[in-house]
């Protein structure tokens, strides 16, 4: 496990207490470099969408015990966030979430000289995922090979 993967891991396990007592979903959280500084970024939700003041909540909370656990080495800012509507697919209960919806999905490489695909998510494994394209052809992508996989949105 690499140094990014344990912080996020040991992250991930002194939020679930607070996610089960919140009555939060936690949905993703990172750990990364941006512009010279790290950043370690937790990503909640609720039903009916989180509030500026739910993430203060968490993040005073947060606080406290990443100051008395220590774990990180290098100095590092702390951010709670609204994964926001337009979030990547991650996690299994990701992709439950969004059978039957459309995606959009990026590859790293072209296929059929594209790079860009929608479609209605039909089906997903560990290693794949299906959607059906507006023409009724079904596309599977190997997860390796997609750059982005999100919910699409048509703003109107």
């Amino acid at each position: 496990m690499s140094k990014r993967e344990d912080y996020e891991a040991r992250t991930e396990q002194l939020l679930l207490p607070l996610m089960e007592e919140f009555g939060f979903e936690l949905v993703d959280v990172e750990y990364v470099k941006e512009g010279g500084s790290w950043y370690l970024r937790a990503y909640i939700d609720k039903e009916g969408g989180i509030t500026v003041d739910d993430c203060e909540m968490v993040a005073r909370r947060m606080n406290d015990l990443l100051d008395e656990k220590d774990f990180i080495d290098e100095s590092y800012i702390f951010e709670v966030s609204s994964p926001g509507l337009g979030r990547p697919l991650k996690k299994e209960k990701d992709y439950i979430r969004s059978m039957g919806k459309v995606l959009e999905i990026r590859t790293y490489r072209a296929v059929d000289r594209k790079k860009e695909f929608y479609g209605v998510l039909t089906s997903f494994t560990d290693d794949s995922v299906t959607i059906s394209e507006d023409d009724g052809n079904e596309r599977t992508f190997l997860k390796k090979d997609i750059a982005l996989i999100r919910e699409h949105f048509v703003w109107e």
